[in-house]
């Protein structure tokens, strides 16, 4: 039976200990279906290991290969890289990645922005009834899920964005959202009003 895995790799040269410390954060970035947090690469590797140092320099090595790693939720996730999305779909078979709709569109901004938040919250900010059908597309595409219960009557479910809504827009947190302030300034965004259909948004049953 294999014994505690040795981070501090003492007997190794530098160089050496840090090859390995790189190759370590690869294999688990790669093996994860997650972002990997820096509680769990911190496990891998010495207690005087810069994590973002190392990832960095794994990153350099990547470079012209068709896949990265990137900062999403709290952690680094190996992503391809955007540009070969269209040869991935066609290996597997698929269509064009559906896009979203204009109601989609909006009801996501609005529960990215003010999550959590009911069914029923988003109509009345939209100004138009957000039917179970949409909040079902969204939520399985993994872009939202349940939340907690509402203290309204009857206690409807919340809902709240997802890892892989960040994944999807590229954001590392949801702090990376354009800030609201600054948009209802320019008068893009009320937080009285649906989100305007400009809002810079890309593109089981609830």
């Amino acid at each position: 039976m294999a014994g505690p895995l040795d981070t501090e790799l003492a007997d190794l040269p530098q160089a050496l200990r840090w090859r390995e410390w790189m190759a370590r954060v690869e294999a688990a970035l790669f093996a994860a279906a997650e972002p990997v947090g820096r509680e769990v690469l911190a496990r891998l590797v010495g207690r005087d290991c810069a994590i973002e140092l190392l990832i960095e320099d794994i990153s350099v090595e990547l470079q012209g290969r068709p896949y990265e790693i990137v900062r999403i939720g709290g952690g680094w996730q190996f992503r391809t890289r955007p540009r070969y999305a269209q040869a991935i779909r066609a290996a597997q078979g698929q269509d064009d990645a559906r896009r979203l709709t204009q109601g989609e569109v909006l009801a996501l901004t609005v529960i990215a922005y003010m999550q959590p938040i009911t069914r029923g919250q988003i109509s009345r900010l939209i100004g138009r009834e957000v039917n179970r059908d949409l909040i079902g597309r969204l939520h399985r595409q993994g872009l939202i899920a349940r939340g907690p219960r509402s203290p309204e009557p009857g206690a409807p479910y919340t809902y709240v964005t997802t890892t892989a809504f960040l994944a999807q827009f590229g954001l590392e947190t949801l702090r990376d959202l354009p800030d609201l302030e600054a948009l209802e300034d320019a008068g893009l965004l009320r937080r009285d009003s649906p989100p305007p259909e400009g809002m810079p948004i890309a593109g089981d049953e609830p």
